[in-house]
C-alpha cells in the first residue's frame, strides 16, 4: 500500500480536512459546543455512536477519524484511502491496529495522562466507601431506621480506620503513583507490585511479589494495563490469599478479574468487599456475577468522567490535530511516517 502524503502547514492554509468522529457521546453529546474547536479545524462530522455496520461508510471520506471504543482494523484502513490520521480519545489505543496504520502511512495518537488525578480520586473514594460502609448506612437512614433509632446514633456494621494499614498496589504508573501518594499521606503503608527497580521506588515504598502483595495487604488496588499475559489475573487462587478483612479495588480493566471467583469470595465472606469502576463486559450482561454479589460497589466506568479530565481530554486531542496538520505531529503511538 502506498504511504499517504504528509500534511503540512501550507496545505492546511487552503483546505479543511474531513474529520469524523465514531463515537463522541460519552465525552459530549454531539450537538454539544464542546466540539467547536475540532470544527474550527475542518469539516467536522461527530456521531454519538457508529454499529459495526456504520463503520466503512461513516468514515469512508474521512482524512481525520477519531475514535474511542469503535474498532479501526487493518481491513477499515486498507478500505479508507483517504484517511492520513487516526485520533483515539483515550489513552489505552488496542482498538487500533496500529501496525496496519504504520504501515499504511498513518499517523495514530492517543491522549496520554488527561485523566490521572480524576481516577484517583475515584480509587480513593471507592476504597472510603466500602472502608467506612457508608452506602449501607446510607440505605438505612434513607428506609427509617434513624427515625425509629432510641440513641443519638447506632452501628449495624463494623468499619475500620484506613491509617495504619498496608495498601497494596497492582502497577505504579501515572494513576498508581498518584494513588499511593494519597494513600500515603492518609497514613497509610505502601506496598507495590511493579516491574520499577526497588531502588527508584519512593521512601516508604515496599516492593513485593504479587502474591506477596495480596497476601499482606489490607487494600488491593489495580492499576496496570490489561494484556494477554494478565487477564485473570485476580483469580481464586490469588483471592484466596487475601485477608479476610482486606477490600479489592479496580479501576483499570475488568478482564484482570475473574468474575466469578471474586462473587463466590464475597458471598463466602472471605474477603471484606470490593469496589469497582470496570468490568469484564461494558456494558455489563444480565448475567454478570457480580451485579448482586454482597459487599460489593460497583460504578458504570466513569472514573475517567469528570468535568476537568473531560475538558483535559478535548484540548489535548485538539492539540494533537494541530501538530499533526503541521507536520509535527505529538502523542504518536505507532512511530508512523508522519513522525518528523
Amino acid at each position: 500500500m502506498p504511504l499517504r502524503p504528509k500534511y503540512r502547514t501550507e496545505w492546511f492554509l487552503y483546505m479543511k480536512p474531513q474529520i469524523v468522529c465514531l463515537d463522541g457521546a460519552t465525552l459530549y453529546p454531539a450537538e454539544s459546543p464542546a466540539w467547536d474547536c475540532l470544527r474550527m479545524l475542518g469539516n467536522c462530522t461527530i456521531h454519538d455512536r457508529t454499529a459495526q455496520d456504520e463503520i466503512t461508510k461513516r468514515a469512508s471520506k474521512a482524512e481525520i477519524l477519531l475514535t474511542n471504543k469503535v474498532p479501526v482494523s487493518a481491513e477499515l484502513i486498507k478500505r479508507l484511502p483517504k484517511l492520513r490520521y487516526i485520533g483515539v480519545l483515550a489513552t489505552g489505543y488496542n482498538i487500533v491496529d496500529t501496525a496496519a496504520a504504520k504501515t499504511a502511512g498513518i499517523t495514530v495518537t492517543n491522549i496520554p495522562a488527561y485523566s490521572t488525578m480524576s481516577v484517583a480520586q475515584h480509587t480513593i473514594a471507592l476504597m472510603m466507601a466500602v472502608a467506612s460502609r457508608i452506602e449501607d448506612y446510607s440505605a438505612t437512614v434513607h428506609s427509617g431506621d434513624w427515625c425509629r433509632c432510641n440513641d443519638f446514633s447506632y452501628r449495624l456494621f463494623n468499619w475500620r480506620e484506613l491509617a495504619g494499614k498496608t495498601f497494596g498496589i497492582v502497577g505504579l504508573g501515572n494513576i498508581g503513583s498518584a494513588v499511593a501518594r494519597i494513600a500515603y499521606a492518609m497514613g497509610m503503608k505502601i506496598a507495590v507490585a511493579t516491574s520499577k527497580p526497588k531502588e527508584d521506588l519512593p521512601t516508604g515504598y515496599t516492593k513485593m511479589e504479587l502474591d506477596e502483595l495480596f497476601s499482606n495487604a489490607d487494600i488491593v488496588s489495580l492499576h496496570c494495563p490489561l494484556t494477554a499475559d494478565n487477564i485473570g489475573l485476580v483469580d481464586k487462587r490469588r483471592l484466596s490469599l487475601m485477608k479476610q478483612d482486606a477490600i479489592l479495588l479496580n479501576t483499570a480493566r475488568g478482564p484482570l478479574i475473574d468474575e466469578s471467583a471474586l462473587e463466590e469470595a464475597l458471598r463466602e465472606h472471605r474477603i471484606a468487599g470490593a469496589a469497582l469502576d470496570v468490568l469484564c463486559n461494558e456494558p455489563p450482561l444480565d448475567n454478570c456475577p457480580l451485579l448482586n454479589a454482597p459487599n460489593c460497589i460497583i460504578t458504570p466506568h466513569i472514573a475517567w468522567a469528570s468535568q476537568e479530565a473531560r475538558e483535559r481530554l478535548m484540548n489535548i486531542a485538539e492539540q494533537n490535530i494541530k501538530a499533526f496538520l503541521s507536520g509535527r505531529p505529538q502523542n504518536v503511538v505507532n512511530d508512523s511516517v508522519q513522525r518528523g
